[in-house]
């Protein structure tokens, strides 16, 4: 997703990804408090915006607005001082940058996680920066009087990053005994007596090492089995800088870099001054971390994946150099990599995942060395023992024409006769759908109810587009409201069995402009397009390795429309063979199980999605889920 500033000629926030480092947490005996993961996601987890001055405020302790006092240095414009603008004891910095989040989406605001501040405190606020073409203040309230806070310059006065809306909402809370998860409660047990054990352990005897003062299972990631708990467990959060028109990275003071640990016999630290410097007075550069902290983190995680499937050592130690990596810490990291049993075995698994890769890859252009592979054949008259041999056992799609020509439906399927035949029996539908580009993901959170009459009305009203959607996924909901529909329908015997549930298909009912994301289903799927028109983009499931799937059966692209959905942020995307077919009314067409396929509407349109074939269709009991 995409995190837009907007900028007025003129304004320059300084905004830079967050660092896992605190001063606080350097100053622990052996940097201790970075042994706590949670603690450092915590840290890193969104963006700073800076402050471009040093100043200093203090508070009367009154709820005035002139009883919080200023000293600024003299040259900062007027619009960018802080002020005490609401009173009660509020210093206030205005945020020049217009946020905008993509729909569904708003922008947590406070303070830096794990900061504290002596005797003032960030306030938090969360707004809905999918809309609102308003710029934010960050708000910071004084907790003690008659004492000066000094702000330094590039200090973080703001902390941002996105949050989901509505999503707490749907958020059921229970309690429940432990023994109701067994394997849960077996686990717990063994943490608890281990975690006993250590501590014995190293109350009685001090381990030399650092490294061994700590259990590390969860920093890892690991269940007390030692297995990965997860295949996302994040270690450190990888966040971009803002970049001008998406490019050119805006220079911005990068965050310190996490502190080595300290030697046994440390050089005594400067004794600190009584007073703090006065405002413009010059202070002490920090040092510069020795190479770009985000390039450095991008780049580790992209050598990762790399060296995963095989990428030659060599080459990659000359990635982490390029990027500001001493050379004998670039070795080091890859001869660790490479060593680790947990990439020893990753190694393996890529292997067999090229491997079958290559193999779907090889199948699939064998199939394209056949004269007109590059279309979808369209069939009139197709008998049922030439779909089963030709297109189903094959697994490979065709559109039927002429399969509908009597159906009733064809000429009866008006919205207002929709409307006459349901009436207003109480429907389910997606709802709210352009509130949240997860749409598909998270339909369970979309699901809406409203009489069928009403729903009608509110789909065809100008502009409706993707926000409602009677979709396959409530058909179980809609059977019976539905049923005064199934009389003018035909049914293809030779192909569908009609004993097979659900008999009469699932119904789509919705605008022009309805989307269904990027995905393949688990099931055969034989379409039938009833009223208006639907553009299909299909690619075949053996080009999976192709489509960056990355839950269940989405991809990560969820439009290969859309503008970001190109060969040079999805490389493998230049030897996709694409099929871009208009379903029009009176057609179907038959999707294979694991065949790729993104649907927009071209019109008002009902669609029929029908799984129960005459032949085998119970492919998804066997579907490792993800």
């Amino acid at each position: 997703m995409d995190l837009l500033c907007y900028l007025h000629p003129g304004w320059k926030p300084l905004i830079r990804p967050a660092a896992a480092t605190r001063e606080w947490m350097d100053a622990t005996p052996e940097a201790f408090a970075y042994r706590c993961l949670p603690l450092n996601i915590a840290n890193a987890h969104g963006w700073e915006i800076l402050n471009p001055f040093a100043f200093e405020a203090y508070w009367k302790g009154g709820n005035s607005t002139d009883d919080v006092i200023l000293r600024l240095p003299s040259d900062v414009p007027a619009h960018a001082k802080p002020v005490s603008l609401f009173g009660q004891g509020v210093l206030t910095f205005h945020i020049y940058g217009i946020f905008r989040t993509p729909p569904g989406w708003n922008l947590w605001v406070g303070g830096s996680p794990n900061a504290p501040k002596d005797a003032i405190y960030p306030l938090t606020g969360i707004i809905e920066t999918d809309w609102a073409p308003y710029t934010f203040t960050m708000n910071w309230r004084f907790t003690r009087t008659d004492h000066w806070v000094r702000f330094e310059e590039n200090e973080p006065i703001c902390f941002v990053f996105p949050l989901q809306r509505s999503y707490l909402d749907d958020v059921t809370p229970k309690y429940l005994p432990m023994d109701r998860d067994p394997e849960l409660l077996k686990q717990f047990k063994a943490w608890s007596a281990s975690r006993d054990a250590f501590q014995a352990k190293v109350s009685k005897e001090l381990p030399a090492s650092g490294t061994d003062k700590w259990q590390k299972r969860y920093y890892r990631g690991l269940d007390m089995t030692d297995r990965q708990a997860v295949p996302d467990h994040q270690i450190k959060p990888r966040l971009a800088d803002f970049t001008a028109d998406g490019q050119v990275p805006i220079a911005v003071p990068k965050a310190p870099a996490k502190p080595t640990p300290a030697a046994k016999n440390p050089a005594p630290a400067a004794k600190p001054t009584t007073a703090p410097p006065q405002v413009g007075q010059s202070q002490p550069d920090r040092p510069a971390a020795a190479a770009d902290q985000t390039a450095l983190q991008n780049t580790l995680r992209e050598v990762a994946v790399e060296l995963m499937f095989g990428a030659a050592p060599e080459g990659l130690v000359a990635r982490l150099i390029a990027v500001g990596a001493p050379e004998a810490e670039a070795r080091r990291i890859i001869e660790t990599g490479l060593a680790d049993p947990l990439m020893v075995n990753a190694r393996m698994l890529a292997t067999a995942v090229r491997k079958r890769d290559w193999l779907l890859d090889t199948m699939e252009s064998h199939w394209r060395l056949k004269p007109g592979f590059e279309k979808i054949e369209r069939r009139v008259g197709l008998s049922g023992d030439e779909f089963l041999e030709r297109y189903y056992a094959a697994g490979r799609p065709v559109i039927l024409t002429g399969e509908m020509a009597d159906w009733p439906a064809l000429s009866k399927w008006t919205p207002d006769y929709l409307k006459e035949k349901i009436g207003a029996r109480t429907i389910e539908y997606q709802g709210e759908r352009t509130r949240n580009p997860r749409f598909e993901l998270d339909k369970d959170a979309h699901k809406r109810e409203m009489p069928f009459d009403s729903f009608i009305d509110q789909i065809q009203m100008p502009g409706a587009g993707n926000d409602a959607y009677i979709t396959a996924y409530n058909s179980r909901k809609n059977t019976e409201a539905v049923a005064p529909l199934h009389s003018d329908l035909g049914f293809p015997g030779h192909i569908l069995d009609k004993n097979i549930a659900p008999a009469n298909g699932m119904l789509w009912i919705g605008p022009a402009g309805t989307v269904t994301s990027l995905h393949h289903d688990l099931t055969d799927n034989l379409i039938a397009q009833v009223v208006g028109r639907k553009r299909f983009k299909i690619a075949a499931a053996a080009d999976v390795a192709k489509l960056y799937n990355f839950k269940h059966v989405f991809s990560v692209i969820s439009d290969l429309e859309a503008p970001e959905a190109n060969a040079t942020r999805y490389p493998a995307l230049k030897d996709l063979q694409l099929y871009d077919v208009v379903l029009n009314p009176g057609e179907m067409i038959f999707v294979p199980v694991g065949w790729w396929h993104q649907v927009k509407s071209i019109d008002f349109s009902v669609t029929i999605t029908y799984t129960n074939f005459r032949h085998r269709n119970d492919w998804s009991r066997t579907y490792p889920e993800s």
